[in-house]
């Protein structure tokens, strides 16, 4: 028996019930971890047929051992399996992309606890709050704390035997009133554990609690007289005001809630993650999730919404989330707003993953311009509704002055950049007065009947100077020449820059910040430069043959030399007779000197 068939045989052994199944290479290695419902139909699905994606058909080719572990409930299969990745971290399970080492704030677990940031967890007891993604706000909210509490920073070891034996002298932060000298008896423990107690719910976001303790407070100590105490706390509850005032208020009626934005990609999910106490933005944290098999956006959110719980000692009742998850956890509700602040929130957080996302490739294409490239081609293509990426563009565009020397040019644009050794002017040579569409007809006809005779290759893209009128036109010429449907053309209007497809006559209007549209509008703007000045080119050589033509024994030949030589009219006009002799011959040169200075 193959080793496959004996893994698929021990599949069917396994029990019906939840739990955690691990798969191990032939190294030892566990290389997958999953979870389930019911385990054996799980792990014998992995063997029972044909994986539709390959880098699963490698996973389970790669398999020799089958370890598993049942749980009571999914919920407990859930955060096992949570636990077990980010221990082992398989190469075929997904992972957080977040190697930054955030900092956190720590609540000491000693006597007298010390509150200070830290990068650095440590499994004492302590409390930490975090991760702060702004080492600012980090710096900011330990100072707040302790201008409101008079808090201890040093080290000493304030245990009640060491206390007791007067080992220890008060320091500098004593004499500055910035601490109350526990190390000499002169706070009581519980006076000191009051203030760490509101420290602990500012951290949590529950501010109110703490401005209406320290008010009840105040007053308290104005009915007693104690007008310096009373003053002292109303200056806590400026500052508190104040930082609470420069929190993101998103609706008062909203309290205790998280919400999970994302914002999905063929390689990675990016997740945001917001959470909302007492109608305030108190976290936010945004990370990239490297997809390795096929999995979908339901098993990606699950798995973020567990590690950002876990991670942030989150105990919210109410996840707001923009599709539908039924997610094991027991008391917690999932809410999908269709309006309202619920809403705003949950579009708050998809911005806030879109932002990251791009962030993150803009760091990637300093590195690698080829990913760059990438994105922008594949963005274009899902935009324009293209069946490939558009490495080969070419754009026409027409210009004429009341009809006269009509000229019409085409840009060839070849990985998003133009390439100017193919860039083509054409002499319009069938078409009399000012039609746009009929010039359009005739340069798109004998482009590509010259493309098709040569055997050159065919652009992935035609850009027409253009509306509906224009386009139409260029369609007909391609289905004269039989390559209309094998080549994408659109048309690209100036008014509005929106994008008109064949047969459809609702344009398309894409973003202002479309990466795709630039690069159409680059196209567009290079065309109508590149033409115009050979139609101002086109004139002003008319101009010269014409006036020059007047003049007996004088021609269209001898007027294109002497155009090529100088230039402008101008520069004729000022060159010597010597000059102009030396470029049409002496006795023609006489009879044009004579003519321009007569």
């Amino acid at each position: 028996m193959s080793l496959f068939e004996q893994l698929k045989e021990q599949s069917l052994s396994l029990p019906e019930m939840p739990g955690i199944y691990q798969y191990l290479d032939d190294s030892g290695t566990i290389i997958y971890i999953g979870k389930a419902k019911n385990l054996r139909k799980r792990v014998y699905s992995y063997f029972s047929k044909t994986q539709d994606n390959s880098k699963t058909q490698i996973l389970v080719r790669k398999i020799v051992e089958i370890r598993h572990t049942v749980v009571d409930t999914e919920q407990d299969a859930l955060l096992l399996e949570n636990n077990l990745i980010k221990r082992y971290r398989p190469r075929y399970n997904i992972l957080l992309k977040d190697d930054k080492t955030y900092p956190w704030i720590r609540i000491t677990n000693e006597p007298f606890p010390r509150v200070f940031s830290t990068r650095r967890i440590v499994r004492d007891g302590s409390k930490y709050y975090g991760p702060y993604t702004s080492i600012r706000l980090v710096y900011s909210l330990i100072e707040l704390i302790h201008q409101l509490f008079p808090l201890r920073n040093c080290n000493l070891n304030l245990s009640q035997v060491h206390i007791q034996t007067s080992k220890y002298k008060p320091c500098l932060q004593f004499h500055l009133k910035k601490c109350n000298a526990p190390c000499i008896a002169n706070e009581e423990s519980r006076d000191y554990d009051t203030y760490i107690d509101s420290i602990n719910k500012i951290l949590k976001g529950n501010i109110y609690q703490v401005i209406h303790y320290l008010k009840d407070l105040m007053n308290q100590y104005s009915e007693d007289l104690k007008f310096e105490l009373a003053a002292d706390i109303k200056e806590k509850l400026i500052l508190l005001e104040s930082y609470q005032s420069k929190s993101t208020v998103v609706s008062s009626q909203i309290n205790n809630v998280e919400v999970f934005g994302f914002n999905n990609d063929v390689n990675s999910c990016f997740v945001n993650y917001l959470r909302v106490v007492d109608g305030r933005i108190i976290t936010t944290h945004t990370v990239e999730i490297k997809k390795k098999l096929d999995e979908d956006i339901q098993s990606i959110l699950e798995f973020a919404i567990i590690d950002f719980r876990d991670r942030y000692q989150s105990n919210c009742s109410e996840i707001i989330l923009g599709i539908d998850l039924e997610i094991p956890l027991q008391g917690v509700k999932i809410v999908l707003p269709k309006t309202g602040d619920k809403k705003k929130l949950l579009e708050l957080s998809e911005r806030n993953a879109l932002y990251y996302k791009q962030e993150v490739f803009k760091r990637h294409e300093k590195h690698d311009p080829e990913q760059h490239l990438v994105r922008i081609l594949t963005t274009m293509r899902n935009e324009l509704r293209l069946s490939t990426e558009p490495i080969h563009i070419e754009c026409f565009d027409n210009s004429n002055l009341q009809g006269t020397n009509p000229v019409s040019s085409c840009v060839v644009f070849r990985n998003l950049k133009p390439s100017r050794k193919e860039y083509r002017h054409y002499n319009v040579k069938t078409v009399d007065g000012p039609n746009d569409f009929a010039t359009m007809h005739e340069v798109i006809t004998r482009r590509y009947k010259r493309l098709l005779e040569e055997g050159s290759a065919m652009p992935q893209l035609i850009v027409v100077d253009g509306g509906k009128g224009q386009l139409s036109y260029a369609v007909d010429a391609l289905q004269q020449l039989g390559i209309y449907g094998k080549v994408a053309i659109i048309g690209i209007a100036k008014r509005l820059e929106e994008i008109y497809f064949p047969e459809d006559s609702i344009p398309l209007y894409l973003s202002k910040n479309s990466e795709g549209l630039k690069v159409i509008q680059h196209a567009r703007n290079e065309a109508h430069r590149f033409g115009i000045t050979f139609h101002r080119l086109k004139r002003s050589k008319n101009a010269f043959s014409n006036e020059f033509t007047q003049i007996k024994g004088i021609g269209n030949r001898t007027t294109e030399l002497l155009y090529k030589e100088f230039k402008t009219m101008a520069n004729i006009k000022s060159a010597d007779i010597s000059a102009l002799a030396n470029i049409i011959g002496m006795d023609k040169a006489r009879k044009m000197y004579a003519y321009l200075h007569s």
